[in-house]
């Protein structure tokens, strides 16, 4: 079931146009990616979607029921643009913000507790949010933003900010909530989140969707019939073997030798890996699959 579809989303400033007849469909409890460049429409389409602009043409769905005003209450939004008041103190601010979702005073303070104690940042109920760096901001809008347990949450950028450990803390986070069932839209510029992250993703390019589906079916879609072998090493054996395939790649040691090659269109992968046992010990034989980093890249190029 899908808990969001924009179908047909058009939107233009000034005669240019920032989203040009896109769709999208958000599968409910999953993580989905909304990628592409710079000025591509990612941050139009996510205003949109919370309803800070209104499209010009095209309708928006939320569970079933055409979006409106009703549904802000059901979804959770992290801004890229960080958006706390800087000379308020944090557990006064955190609370302030909880209120606005719906919370009660008493609620709010339970959850808050929890997930200051969950941060191990208890200490900064006090202090003035100009006092905090950005990640420490960061992580106070986090939990402001998940805390009335939204069913959306849409997170944009969401690990800027953040050093290694603390990236991790929040993909953690954002992984244990899809488990809990909530269903993330996921914008960043981090491929490697977002193959750590996302289950299906949408790439808009100069306006326009130029990729959807999900991860794993992409990647079938845009494979190049590579294959990275691995096999016990023997004298000689290799050079000769391999003198007709594409060798992307080879490394070479006294117990193991191993290759990445790319065959043709038409080869059958099936016929080496059967030709190679014969010869060889054979470790390990597998298709090598293109990272998204890979695909954004090539689609987003060949658009240029």
């Amino acid at each position: 079931m899908n808990i969001f579809v924009a179908e047909n989303i058009t939107k233009q400033y000034s005669g240019q146009k920032a989203l040009d007849n896109v769709s999208i469909s958000v599968e409910s409890g999953s993580v989905f990616g909304l990628l592409g460049p710079n000025g591509a429409g990612k941050s139009t389409l996510i205003r949109i979607i919370n309803q800070i602009i209104a499209p010009d043409n095209g309708t928006l769905f939320f569970e079933g029921e055409k979006l409106q005003t009703k549904h802000i209450a059901q979804m959770g939004y992290l801004p890229e643009e960080r958006g706390l008041y800087k000379k308020m103190k944090v557990g006064e601010q955190a609370l302030y913000l909880a209120q606005l979702k719906g919370l009660s005073k008493k609620e709010a303070t339970q959850r808050l507790n929890f997930w200051f104690d969950k941060f191990e940042i208890g200490h900064w109920w006090n202090k003035r949010v100009e006092e905090l760096s950005k990640g420490m901001q960061q992580k106070v809008q986090f939990v402001t933003t998940v805390l009335h347990q939204p069913k959306l949450l849409i997170f944009d950028e969401p690990f800027s900010g953040f050093d290694p450990i603390n990236a991790g803390l929040l993909k953690n986070e954002i992984l244990e909530l899809r488990k809990q069932g909530a269903t993330i839209i996921f914008s960043t510029h981090n491929m490697e989140s977002v193959e750590e992250l996302c289950d299906h993703i949408v790439l808009i390019n100069k306006s326009k969707k130029i990729l959807d589906g999900k991860i794993s079916d992409i990647k079938e879609q845009y494979k190049k019939n590579i294959f990275r072998i691995v096999f016990q090493s023997t004298p000689d054996f290799e050079d000769s073997f391999f003198a007709s395939y594409r060798i992307l790649s080879k490394t070479k040691s006294e117990q193991d030798t191993e290759i990445t090659l790319q065959l043709e269109k038409d080869s059958d992968a099936t016929f080496l890996l059967e030709t190679l046992l014969h010869k060889v010990r054979i470790i390990s034989f597998n298709e090598v699959l293109p990272c998204v980093n890979d695909i954004f890249v090539e689609k987003v190029t060949s658009t240029i």
